[in-house]
């Protein structure tokens, strides 16, 4: 509970971030190409420092610290230390070295607009460095996760929305270019987050000292177990890079509107389904090898059903409310109202997946709990293939721009719970009719009633000019 209470702090103070960024900056090209040349790191660091890292080396040295061997724990966090430092200081380089050559490959939109890319090339080799940071962080967190610290990791992301709004706050309307403040914010933010760590790895006395030394027995272990990590968790970072390409594509603007939309869509996201599906796998997992099934469709059918009655509740306000949601928490500054009008079209768009995105969150463990891998990677890799087609599709053929984009994510998501939801009946392990009985209809009961209650209350509040007097 004290961890959830810390990132669901983090979660607000990371919306309160956004309002600060999007009031200096609004949407336009400045704000776009941060948030696009943010991704980038960001999503290496997804892919390599935390997702994949952190499920090869946790089990490594858990297997350590229950053996009790001190030194033999201590050997291998000196030699994967050595090891990550060289491998981010190489990375690092090359990403600054070639830094036009990111931008072609991960913002193409950018690099044939000399203004853009100059700007984009300049802002990537100000922040990629925080990826090198953020990485070490992560590994700090494993080896306090390890030793069941979670307070210290938990609040850890609060430093970089702290550094973020001091930035726009502070400095950036003091200076030509206030984007650049933001840009030193987030190598800021990478110091201080990984300065933050060692004090409590001193308190556990595990500062680890670099030492490269590929023949560790725990280090060739590593390498066995993150490869296949790297692949499953792969698919999903390069969809993420997919969409960050289409976007910067776009029209002046369309990273931005995407961008705040999909902070609005990830606040139930964070707090409600991805709390499920944590404390979901391990229950799923002992269930299952202790070969009670009944137990195993009865907890995953709970949680099914819990995460569409959060989900279709927010679907709702969501859909009923962009606009004001979005002129409400965002509207001010240099963000106008034609671009809560922009931004409200792709929260439309993304909120019809939402239940599904969050159902993802529920499914996927239900495969892992089985050992089984194969499957979620693979409707990955066709969610990717769909997202990619129906991006073109939609955001250029059709001209639906940034709202082509929302509406491919959410298609895809549907593709992928139908999917997995039907693999999981085809082996027993859920009831539809089990799901649907009388919850389907206490969800409708009570969505009618919502949307008829906010429709009312949607008529006589007039929201925009609520959030115009707050100004």
């Amino acid at each position: 509970m004290k961890v959830g209470g810390l990132t669901f702090i983090s979660r607000v103070a990371g919306l309160i971030r956004d309002i600060f960024t999007t009031n200096l900056l609004g949407a336009s090209f400045f704000h776009d190409i941060f948030v696009v040349v943010l991704k980038i790191p960001n999503v290496f660091r997804k892919l390599f420092a935390e997702g994949a890292f952190s499920q090869a080396f946790i089990p490594i040295y858990s297997e350590y610290i229950g053996s009790k061997d001190d030194k033999g724990s201590q050997d291998f966090l000196n030699a994967l230390f050595g090891i990550l430092l060289s491998a981010l200081f190489i990375f690092t380089a090359l990403a600054l070295l070639f830094a036009p050559i990111f931008i072609l490959i991960f913002a193409p939109g950018f690099y044939f607009d000399i203004q853009k890319q100059d700007l984009a090339v300049s802002l990537l080799r100000i922040m990629f460095p925080y990826l090198a940071l953020i990485s070490l962080v992560a590994f700090a967190a494993g080896i306090q996760n390890s030793h069941n610290k979670f307070s210290i990791p938990a609040i850890t992301p609060l430093i970089f929305n702290l550094s973020l709004i001091g930035s726009a706050w502070l400095v950036a309307p003091k200076i030509d270019i206030p984007v650049m403040a933001l840009a030193w914010g987030v190598l800021l933010a990478g110091f201080l987050q990984l300065l933050f760590q060692i004090a409590p790895l001193a308190t556990i006395k595990k500062i680890p000292i670099p030492k490269i030394d590929f023949q560790n027995p725990g280090v060739k272990k590593f390498f066995i177990l993150i490869l296949p990590a790297i692949v499953a968790g792969g698919i999903a970072q390069i969809n993420l890079l997919i969409d960050t390409i289409f976007a910067s594509l776009l029209i002046t603007g369309s990273p931005t509107w995407l961008y705040v939309s999909d902070r609005l869509i990830q606040f139930p996201m964070g707090i409600f389904a991805i709390a499920i599906g944590t404390v979901l796998l391990p229950s799923l997992s002992k269930a299952y090898a202790q070969k009670e099934i009944q137990a195993y469709t009865e907890q995953l059918e709970h949680a099914f059903k819990l995460v569409f009655f959060l989900a279709i509740p927010s679907l709702i306000g969501l859909v009923l409310f962009a606009s004001p949601l979005l002129a409400t928490i965002f509207q001010r500054g240099a963000f106008l109202w034609s671009d809560v009008q922009q931004a409200s079209l792709s929260l439309i768009g993304f909120s019809f997946g939402l239940p599904f995105f969050m159902a993802m969150k529920v499914l996927v463990p239900a495969f892992f709990s089985r050992q089984n891998t194969k499957t979620p990677m693979l409707i990955a890799f066709l969610s990717l293939l769909i997202n990619v087609c129906l991006n073109y599709l939609l955001a250029f053929y059709f001209g639906l721009g940034h709202l082509g984009l929302a509406i491919a994510s959410s298609i895809s998501a549907i593709v992928s719970v139908i999917i997995l939801s039907f693999i999981l009946k085809r082996d027993g392990l859920i009831s539809f009719a089990g799901i649907l009985s009388t919850f389907s209809l206490k969800v409708l009961i009570a969505s009618v009633a919502l949307i008829s209650f906010l429709s009312i209350f949607n008529q006589y509040f007039d929201f925009e000019l609520f959030s115009q007097t707050q100004r």
